[in-house]
């Protein structure tokens, strides 16, 4: 899995491509814990994405979680693959996916 951080004062683009498994999820809240210091909007770009595992799902909610605290998180770009775990598990209702 590759995560790439693009940071623009207090905004975040986050893209991730290939797997969010159990492995790549613990990296990601890795990633975004030390992101989130003055933070106050973040953006997932996950159209690279392939499949996203339960374990990536909740490192998803804990984002949005965190930044319902200071700001606000959006989801661009899904594929229709990745968009129907969203839906089928009913995580989109979560998030706002521009």
């Amino acid at each position: 899995m590759t995560i790439r951080k693009e940071r623009y004062g207090d905004m975040m683009d986050v893209i991730l491509e290939g797997r969010l498994d159990t492995a790549a999820s613990q990296l990601l809240a890795s990633e975004l814990e030390q992101s989130y210091y003055g933070l106050h909007e973040l953006n997932l770009d996950i159209r690279g994405l392939e499949y996203i595992s339960s374990a990536g799902l909740r490192v998803l909610l804990e984002a949005l979680r965190r930044m319902n605290l200071q700001g606000i998180m959006t989801i661009s770009k899904t594929t229709e693959q990745v968009q129907n775990i969203l839906d089928t598990t009913g995580f989109s209702q979560f998030f706002w996916v521009t």
